[in-house]
């Protein structure tokens, strides 16, 4: 075999052969891989947060704060990553990353005090922010243009495979042993991914670098200023239900340890398979998807307290807010690359700066709500997000060849 025959796939440029074609989605799938550990990571304490409370002497309203960290810190990272990057290649802020995250959940499985356990979400909140920023705005420069879509597809079904199998086994592995436990698989799930992108990123020189003055002008817009509205509202009225999920699960509807891990990978099993359903057809019907998602999670919303003694009624709200809330991550994503599409990562930045404070604001005011008025107080917040969130979509255009032109605008 000839020396290039055996070059590594890092070091091996980006060709229209047949041959690279493989190599093009086999980088694609170490991006989902690491979307995968960061969504791990970061949504690793819904399932464990009452114990990690109990252990680290918290309420569970202040130990959401680990939610809340990351996230808020993500938000401010991800354009600020993104302008402090200006022409490196893109491969080495993905490795660097990485690495960030393996450290983030070490510090964490380690943490003897609250405060130290906020150190290393705060970490990941560093890392999170750049690399959503940089794995969206990349996903379309190592395919071929037109399957950008089923790129960013791929990798938003990282997230959805998180939910499936990282959150529920998170949750078994610290029923089993520890949370400690769980945080220490997850750094040697993010050490594998690690692994595998420095094995197959190719090259990735970015296509411009971003610039303060893009961002301004962006933000001058009134229809990508009404989507970032859209986002975080929609974000937020999922997080600030679903980050205590846990806490209605066993002390509302009184199920055990074992019910609760099985709802948290069913939530996750339809939310993979609705994401995979909606990648044929969000990119045609954008409107009309997040509008029909965002009003079931809205009817799961309401109804999960309302029948919360009726065990099937909780099993069927769950599934359903899982459906409804599987599609949206990618169909919002869909809807910013459409308001700015010659800008893929400044538009990358700006969603995930919307997402990440609807994060952190959502899991902070749910935590307010649980304080005050149990976890039922935080399915009624999310309620009331989601009604607004419709309201926002109702404001913009019905066919989809308006809708272009409206976000372009």
């Amino acid at each position: 075999m000839s020396t290039d025959q055996s070059a590594s796939l890092a070091d091996a440029p980006i060709s229209s052969s047949s041959t690279t074609s493989q190599r093009r989605w086999l980088a694609v799938f170490s991006i989902a891989l690491g979307s995968f550990a960061f969504v791990t990571t970061e949504y690793l304490p819904v399932g464990v947060l009452p114990k990690i409370a109990a252990d680290l002497g918290v309420t569970p309203g202040t130990a959401g704060l680990m939610t809340t960290t990351p996230g808020l810190i993500a938000a401010i990272s991800a354009p600020m990553l993104l302008l402090a990057a200006g022409r490196l290649n893109r491969r080495s802020i993905l490795l660097l990353l990485s690495v960030a995250l393996v450290a983030s959940n070490l510090v964490a499985a380690l943490a003897t005090n609250f405060a130290t356990m906020l150190v290393g979400r705060a970490l990941l909140g560093i890392s999170l922010g750049g690399f959503w920023t940089v794995a969206l705005g990349v996903s379309g420069q190592i395919v071929a243009e037109e399957e950008s879509a089923k790129a960013s597809a791929a990798i938003f079904m990282g997230i959805t495979l998180a939910t499936v199998i990282g959150v529920p086994l998170g949750t078994f592995i610290a029923e089993l042993s520890s949370w400690r436990v769980s945080f220490f698989a997850t750094a040697a799930l993010a050490l594998a991914a690690l692994l595998m992108q420095a094995t197959l990123l190719p090259d990735l020189p970015p296509r411009a670098a971003a610039r303060i003055a893009d961002f301004g002008r962006m933000l001058t817009r009134g229809t990508v200023m009404r989507s970032l509205l859209l986002v975080a509202l929609l974000f937020g009225a999922h997080f600030c239900a679903y980050t205590y999920i846990a806490p209605f699960l066993e002390d509302n509807a009184s199920l055990g340890a074992t019910w609760v891990t099985a709802l948290l990978l069913g939530f996750g099993v339809v939310g993979f398979m609705s994401n995979f359903v909606a990648s044929a057809f969000v990119t045609s019907h954008p409107r009309l998807s997040l509008f029909a998602m965002t009003a079931l999670v809205m009817v799961a919303l309401v109804a999960l307290p309302a029948f919360a003694h009726t065990h099937g009624a909780v099993v069927a709200g769950v599934l359903a807010w899982g459906i409804a809330y599987g599609a949206i991550p990618l169909g919002l994503s869909v809807w910013m690359q459409m308001t700015s599409p010659k800008q893929p990562e400044a538009a990358s930045a700006l969603f995930v700066s919307a997402v990440q404070t609807a994060i952190a604001a959502g899991s902070l005011a749910g935590g307010v709500a649980v304080d005050h008025a149990g976890a039922t107080g935080a399915m009624h917040l999310g309620v009331l997000l989601s009604a607004l969130g419709l309201a926002v979509l109702a404001s913009f255009a019905t066919t989809r060849r308006t809708l272009v032109s409206v976000l372009e605008e």
